[in-house]
């Protein structure tokens, strides 16, 4: 089901190679070097980072979490966040999503983020700080394996960061048993069209630039599906390489 990256490097050096880079992206901006996660780190273009959100949402929030945006798209404005939601963003970085969440769920409500890069979760945190923001906390741990109890949540966001997972049945299973009955997911990822192989997304980018481990539509709607999501939604936004694009993928829990 995983796309893998043509040079086959074995899934620990994969890993290592995501943390390192966005660790040094957290660095980066922590020390105040502006657009240091840009194209050239990570083979995006238009398609990515903050331009993707609106004025008002990049105006409400500390300039580092704007910064350290890396996403391919706005999951927050897609995933109709109600007052008193509890809310999940896997891989959160600098915590622009959780702490546009935590606006939109309102003081009775929470937003969690979860991030394995402790350079990320140490910016996310002086973020929130920043900003006020009381009604969020940020964990340590892996979207494989969410340190939150079943049917914790009401909704889960991630922005461009299951095509970075090397086991996506497993981030899959995990959403879909940390949810509540009912509860939904609104993420953006990048998606691959069903005529490329893995083989033809690794020649367009690297793992690690969001592009070689991209699913394809079809992948995504059987891999939702058989750990029992429903309502799948895969809906292409906008073209980031030849076949690949920014997507908005939606989908239930009975």
């Amino acid at each position: 089901m995983t796309a893998r990256d043509a040079s086959s490097a074995p899934d620990g050096d994969l890993r290592e190679q995501v943390r390192t880079t966005y660790a040094s992206a957290a660095r980066s901006v922590g020390e105040g070097a502006a657009g240091c996660c840009g194209p050239a780190d990570l083979d995006a273009g238009a398609g990515f980072g903050l331009p993707l959100y609106a004025d008002e949402d990049r105006e409400a929030l500390p300039d580092a979490a704007g910064l350290a945006s890396l996403g391919c798209g706005n999951p927050v404005a897609v995933a109709e966040l109600r007052e008193g939601e509890t809310v999940l963003d896997l891989g959160s970085g600098g915590g622009i999503d959780v702490l546009l969440s935590a606006r939109r769920v309102g003081p009775t409500g929470f937003a969690y983020g979860l991030d394995m890069t402790t350079e990320m979760l140490e910016l996310a945190r002086r973020n929130a700080a920043e900003a006020g923001a009381s009604n969020v906390e940020f964990l340590e741990g892996a979207i494989e394996d969410v340190p939150l109890a079943d049917g914790s949540v009401d909704v889960i966001i991630s922005n461009c960061v299951v095509n970075l997972s090397l086991d996506k049945p497993a981030v899959l299973a995990e959403m879909h048993r940390v949810l509540v009955a009912g509860g939904r997911i609104g993420i953006s990822d990048v998606v691959a069209e069903d005529r490329l192989s893995p083989a033809d997304r690794a020649e367009r980018g690297s793992y690690v630039g969001c592009v070689a481990g991209a699913l394809s539509i079809s992948e995504y709607r059987d891999g939702l599906r058989d750990v029992g999501f429903v309502d799948i939604e895969v809906e292409l936004t906008h073209e980031v390489a030849d076949g690949l694009h920014g997507a908005i993928v939606r989908a239930g829990r009975p």
